[in-house]
């Protein structure tokens, strides 16, 4: 890759992950702008990039994406949690917003290529672009992406590939770089207070709560406040008690005090995305069940994964991510 001169737009947030990205392209020949998306309201957070970029010496560019942000991610997200399902924004998000939009600004700016601060690689081989897991295995981010296409695979840098989270921390006090401004990412930027967030959306609806056997064991106040795996703040007592089942059509929440309950071997899934094409089945592989998974062994055929294995917490809703090694093949949702 050629950097002399190149042009390349970083997703910058004023975290210490983005900050550290636009440093690392300055310092290797890039012509750096900054970009702040402005996903919802968040002025703060604007300043404080729009402050960061200035002290850094870099272009500074602001996109307002509110409204295809609601649209597309935050409204995806209440519409699962509705449905009794748990979704992942992030790969929602990744896919239309960040790798989408975005992209489309990029290539009004005429630049060469764009950046983000994730922890993943890209590799170009003779049959196209690779997606593969970051250097650092705690951060590595490889699990969000793998709804990239090629085109977008072909324009993304991630300069942060090689690097542990630790090394970036270092980088930044070392050159200096105004430190007030690292902050880490919410897990749900739009919803930090998930009781809060979904009451003021959906209210609430009461329902019981009950056993494997159908026991009545108590009264929640609606499905969305939980999720399959959850262990606190049930209510119960004499616990402690496990979310094992979402029963939408009853609107019950089903528990259990035995954590075996929730361990399952097979599970299906749509709305697949291969990063370069469908693998023939079946086939043996690895796979990710929620981003804090570790990849378990498995069998994939269509739509279906068998794991060898018995994991913890198959959740409908979350992402199944397909890896070979440490590369991303594809994956979905799981139903």
């Amino acid at each position: 890759m050629k950097k002399e001169g190149k042009k390349v737009v970083v997703a910058f947030s004023g975290g210490v992950d983005s900050s550290t990205s636009a440093f690392l392209l300055e310092k290797e020949g890039f012509e750096v702008t900054s970009l702040f998306m402005k996903l919802f309201d968040s002025k703060d957070l604007e300043d404080r990039a729009r402050k960061l970029a200035k002290a850094m010496g870099i272009a500074f560019k602001m996109i307002d994406l509110r409204k295809d942000f609601k649209k597309r991610v935050i409204d995806y997200f209440i519409k699962s949690y509705k449905m009794g399902l748990t979704p992942n924004p992030c790969v929602v998000c990744n896919e239309e917003i960040k790798f989408g939009l975005f992209l489309k600004e990029v290539d009004k700016l005429k630049a060469d290529y764009f950046a983000t601060g994730h922890y993943a690689k890209v590799l170009k081989r003779k049959d196209g672009f690779h997606l593969l897991k970051g250097d650092d295995s705690n951060k590595d981010q490889s699990y969000f992406l793998y709804r990239l296409s090629q085109k977008q695979l072909s324009k993304v840098v991630f300069p942060l590939s090689s690097y542990t989270k630790e090394e970036v921390r270092k980088i930044a006090k070392k050159n200096k770089m105004p430190s007030f401004d690292f902050f880490e990412s919410q897990e749900v930027c739009f919803a930090p207070d998930f009781a809060k967030f979904f009451k003021k959306q959906l209210g609430e609806k009461k329902g019981e709560i009950v056993d494997k056997k159908g026991v009545v064991l108590g009264c929640h106040n609606g499905l969305w406040f939980y999720t399959v795996g959850q262990r606190k703040g049930i209510g119960l007592s004499g616990g402690p008690y496990f979310v094992i089942k979402k029963d939408l059509k009853k609107n019950r929440l089903v528990v259990s005090k035995e954590e075996k309950d929730l361990s399952g071997k097979e599970l299906k899934f749509g709305k697949t995305s291969w990063i370069l094409k469908e693998p023939a089945f079946p086939v043996k592989i690895k796979a990710k069940i929620r981003y804090g998974h570790k990849p378990a062994l498995g069998v994939l055929s269509k739509n279906k994964f068998v794991f060898n294995k018995l994991q913890r917490a198959i959740t409908p809703g979350q992402s199944i991510v397909f890896y070979k090694g440490n590369e991303v093949i594809g994956g979905g949702i799981i139903i």
